[in-house]
């Protein structure tokens, strides 16, 4: 069994994402839009009779024309509320295994406009989706094997479901049978000659972890990680033997069968072409490098649609299967770092990709406006008018002007010596750190010609400034308090240690917010910067990367835990009062108002609310929720209390359940309302708009089977 750095990398991954999930739903916080897109980019369709491609790309999916497969064209993009693992096309319609966040219904009739019309939530992880007929069938991870009437597309019902033993991953149908890429325990033989009651006839155990299935004939060809191509004899399903295989250089994670060929797509192996003519004797022929890790492939004629786990689409022709040459390709974004607001935008520190300027004047649909390269790795943004000043790694700090969103462009530049890992800036400077090369301080008086003016040794990794003091989170112990009332001349005046590692810091009055990495959110006195002390902390999960503060609550980017919202009203009692799971992995945080914007890493920008402090239930109110008197778990039937509801001017009620992600499922009516057709979950119930900013009041309630 071989071992790569990319299947290590996965794992990691794939950690911080079940982290995530395990640390809840939510608390007074929902989301209400995304720009999700980045560099997971694991899953590719086709439509080849209107010549398209559908992309996965972190939590987004990206709609492609093809038909000029050297230069393809982006029609549209679509954002989901998980982050995308599997495709299937058919009929107009895009099915997503879209993983935490179950399985979504997009309909493409009109791909530059298209609309997701249903979705089903499932109580694990989506990694993939086939559809036969009517049905749906979902590899949901640990929870095995979905089975979805997709009869009515806007209504998907789960109908049945068979347990694995391990991990469903990969899902392959014929007439009677599903086919399981089960992880650890192999190949499993799934009949599904009755969708409603699915059961399992035989399976093999494959020597490593089983993560894609493709048919062909009598044949099962499983992609086995680090063991290559299996292939199976299935015609007895409920005894499937190994016939042959080839062993893949890299880490075999997704397959495809045309013809004689099965294309493999093998991580940092790249794309390979296998002839499978004899498929007791299958042969390698072929092979194309990929600049990242081939993580999905789908085929159309003479062509493999590879998706690059890194880079995006690559379009490789295999008219010549012992030659495979790319034709073209389609780049994707990279690792949301960071994020500042700008009015109506949000600048996105895009790491490889730069700076990303994102328009978020509805929050609920944030649209990309305009991109800027910068040299190296874009880690940290911070903006002064109408710029936006970027720690760029080895290259320094870049200045790219945002006066005009749709065409950002850099106008300046300051290399620093070491490692520009965050920035900040006030007035006429900005303020770098440098980590073990301390803080930086760099004059942008004049924009076009920013230069270093002076600097401290003192270990930095992030920054908050005053008008006379930078707040530095050293990244080891602590943190250290920088006179900078002398631009020229900063020096350390104090220190305050903290148990962990500080890798965020933000002001409140009087106080600065550290954000700890092991040990949660840090208030520390400043009223006197030379004797900083601590006065109170928070605890959460491991991974406070990053904190912002609006009003008297600072939001703490919490890494693979999501986001966190704690009340810092009273600094010696910070107290948590919301939460929500992120996607992907939750490094950076702006705010303002009640909404956080979180650099979501591999899944793009989230924009999330809080609600926990603006909701009050008003007693003039005609009609309240009342938390005692809905159930909190519900089965079949969900009854509000007797009352009027609150009208629209067009005469319609108020009263609505939302899904997790803060979309409206449907209305509510007082007594008993039939919630039977929707999947278990959480949802919120939001009454009229009695409440701060006219929400209405938010009750969750959790609907079981």
């Amino acid at each position: 069994m071989k071992f790569s750095k990319a299947s290590v990398g996965l794992v990691l991954a794939f950690a911080l994402l079940w982290t995530a999930r395990a640390t809840g739903d939510s608390l007074n916080c929902r989301s209400v839009g995304n720009w999700p897109f980045g560099p997971w980019s694991f899953a590719v369709a086709l439509d080849s009779a209107r010549a398209l491609a559908f992309l996965g790309s972190g939590g987004g999916i990206y709609v492609l024309s093809v038909s000029v497969p050297a230069q393809p064209v982006e029609l549209a993009e679509i954002g989901t509320r998980g982050v995308v693992q599997g495709l299937f096309h058919v009929n107009d319609f895009l099915y997503v295994a879209d993983g935490s966040a179950g399985l979504r219904v997009i309909s493409v009739a009109d791909p530059a406009h298209p609309v997701e019309v249903g979705y089903c939530a499932l109580p694990g992880y989506a990694r993939d989706v086939v559809v036969s007929v009517d049905h749906a069938y979902v590899a949901d991870d640990t929870a095995g094997l979905r089975v979805v009437s997709v009869s009515d597309p806007v209504h998907p019902i789960e109908v049945g479901r068979c347990a694995t033993p391990r991990g469903a991953w990969g899902v392959a149908v014929d007439e009677s049978y599903a086919y399981v890429a089960d992880c650890q325990s192999g190949l499993r033989v799934i009949s599904i000659s009755d969708p409603a009651h699915p059961t399992e006839v035989g399976y093999y155990d494959t020597p490593d972890w089983a993560r894609d299935v493709a048919l062909a004939g009598n044949y099962a060809y499983v992609a086995d990680e680090g063991d290559g191509l299996r292939v199976i004899a299935i015609s007895d399903p409920e005894h499937p033997a190994e016939v042959g295989y080839y062993d893949t250089p890299g880490v075999a994670y997704s397959v495809v069968v045309s013809e004689n060929h099965a294309y493999v797509a093998d991580e940092d192996g790249g794309l390979w072409v296998i002839s499978i003519s004899d498929p007791e004797h299958p042969a390698g022929v072929g092979h194309h490098s990929v600049p990242g890790w081939a993580m999905g492939v789908a085929m159309n004629e003479s062509r493999a649609y590879l998706a690059d786990y890194i880079s995006g689409l690559r379009i490789v022709s295999v008219a010549d299967p012992a030659q495979p040459v790319e034709v073209g390709r389609y780049d994707i974004p990279d690792l949301a770092c960071d994020v500042a607001l700008n009015g109506g935008h949000a600048c996105v520190a895009d790491c490889r990709g730069g700076l990303r300027v994102i328009s978020i004047s509805d929050p609920a649909h944030p649209v990309e406006t305009g991109h800027c390269v910068t040299p190296d790795l874009a880690n940290s943004v911070a903006v002064n008018g109408d710029y936006a000043f970027v720690a760029d790694g080895d290259s320094g700090l870049r200045v790219v002007s945002v006066s005009d969103p749709e065409h950002p462009a850099e106008i300046g530049c300051c290399p620093t010596p070491g490692y520009a890992n965050r920035v900040a800036a006030n007035g006429d400077y900005a303020y770098l750190a440098n980590e073990n090369h301390g803080l930086r301080v760099v004059s942008i008086a004049d924009p076009a010609h920013p230069a270093e003016v002076g600097h401290c040794d003192s270990a930095s990794y992030a920054v908050a400034v005053d008008s006379d003091h930078a707040y530095v989170a050293d990244g080891y112990s602590g943190l250290r308090v920088i006179s900078v009332s002398d631009p020229e001349h900063p020096v350390q005046v104090g220190y305050c240690a903290t148990p962990s590692c500080p890798e965020g810091v933000a002001l409140y009055r009087d106080f600065a917010c550290v954000a700890d990495y092991y040990s949660g959110l840090r208030v520390i006195s400043v009223s006197d910067p030379v004797h900083p002390v601590e006065v109170g902390y928070c605890a959460m999960p491991e991974g406070a990367r990053d904190v912002a503060v609006s009003g008297s609550y600072a939001y703490v980017a919490g890494d693979g835990s999501g986001l966190w919202v704690i009340s810092v009203s009273d600094p010696e009692h910070p107290t948590e009062v919301g939460y929500c799971a992120t996607p992907g992995a939750a490094w950076g945080v702006a705010a303002n108002g009640d909404y956080a914007f979180i650099a979501d890493y591999t899944t793009g920008l989230q924009v999330y609310q809080f609600y926990g402090a603006g909701v009050e239930e008003e007693r003039s109110t005609p009609y309240a929720l009342r938390t005692t008197s809905i159930p909190t778990i519900v089965r079949g039937m969900l009854e509000l209390p007797p009352g009027k509801p609150g009208q629209s001017t067009a005469g319609q009620s108020l009263v609505f359940l939302l899904d997790i992600s803060g979309r409206k499922v449907t209305e509510l009516h007082p007594g008993q309302n039939d919630v039977s057709r929707l999947g278990a979950g959480v949802y919120f119930v939001r009454g009229p708009g009695s409440g701060a900013g006219g929400q209405g009041e938010v009750h969750k309630v959790v609907i079981a089977r």
